[in-house]
């Protein structure tokens, strides 16, 4: 598969202030950056993001992937990010197909601030399979947890930012690919859904993007080098092909349009420290995703689909009892 050109234009994920505590002391103290990125599309401007810049290449990806723009990375042949106008320059490879019409229609989604979703939410949703055997046993569950608390995070640091990890079942253990986070848990998905497409091999959704390539464009012949990946993010694990198992957490709701990007991207269980919607239970269980939520320590609930979990009580301990009553 020919991937992209991405730049690597990774900006700070905090800065410096002055400030003043409760009892009227000067002190500074780090706080999350957020910056206007707007996207232009074959030089059509097409959305601004507002982001903290982490990996902003894999956002925009991740965004057109989710927004079923593109298929995948080979739709895209170079992502140019420069911070000095707050621009990323999207150079697709054969342009996308009524991208007026597919663009016209705006759904404005619960995420942090306002989202927006082009098209409808539940457009194509019943297309969507996702592996029927893959499952999580209640101890990977626990090390999923436990891995995403030992973490040092902006969070930690700064506060007032959302965090997403895309963890494989592949081995006993749950092993983390990727961790990021963002002003808003959307944009951490669609980061982790850019990466997906540069790393993994796994479009779900048909999209807007013409499926074949117009008369007489270039092929790569047999033994013509592709292009080179990009540097793999730190802490990022490089895979040829999508595991049989993945695991998406977030540390937020489980919204409609959560579950959706999830199930786009193949992933059959989403964990979430918050709880779910109405809506993102039922798109939840339409789909076969398993859903879990209230993931903190050893307490967890099952929204959705508890046959993908396979339950082990006697690792939760001791059941709390209700105090007595005279």
């Amino acid at each position: 598969m020919p991937l992209p050109y991405l730049t690597q234009a990774r900006a700070p994920l905090t800065c410096e202030i002055d400030a003043v505590n409760e009892y009227g002391e000067p002190l500074q103290i780090a706080i999350p950056a957020e910056r206007a990125l707007t996207v232009y599309v074959d030089k059509r401007e097409l959305v601004t993001l507002m982001t903290l810049g982490a990996h902003p290449e894999l956002l925009v990806l991740g965004y057109l992937r989710n927004q079923r723009l593109v298929r995948d990375a080979a739709d895209i042949e170079s992502i140019t990010v420069d911070w000095d106008v707050g621009a990323a320059a999207v150079k697709t490879r054969h342009g996308i197909a009524d991208i007026e019409e597919k663009t016209a229609r705006k759904v404005v989604t619960t995420g942090c601030g306002q989202g927006s979703v082009f098209g409808g939410l539940m457009d194509e949703v019943d297309q969507i399979e996702l592996p029927a055997d893959a499952c999580i046993t209640q101890a990977q569950l626990y090390g999923l947890v436990n891995t995403i608390r030992l973490k040092e995070t902006t969070y930690k640091s700064a506060g007032s930012v959302h965090a997403c990890a895309l963890f494989s079942l592949a081995a006993a253990e749950p092993e983390m690919l990727l961790f990021v986070e963002d002003v808003g848990r959307h944009n951490a998905i669609d980061t982790i859904a850019g990466w997906m497409a540069v790393h993994l091999l796994a479009p779900t959704l048909p999209t807007a993007c013409g499926s074949l390539p117009p008369e007489g464009a270039l092929h790569l012949r047999a033994g013509e080098a592709r292009p080179a990946a990009p540097d793999d993010e730190e802490g990022a694990t490089t895979l040829s092909r999508q595991p049989s198992g993945l695991v998406f957490y977030t540390t937020g709701r489980l919204t409609s349009e959560m579950v959706i990007k999830s199930a786009q991207m193949g992933v059959p269980i989403v964990v979430s420290r918050s709880g779910i919607t109405q809506m993102g239970h039922q798109v939840a269980q339409a789909v076969g995703l398993c859903a879990i939520g209230r993931a903190t320590n050893r307490r967890f609930v099952c929204y959705a689909q508890p046959g993908r979990l396979k339950l082990q009580p006697d690792l939760a301990g001791p059941r709390l009892r209700a105090p007595e009553t005279a």
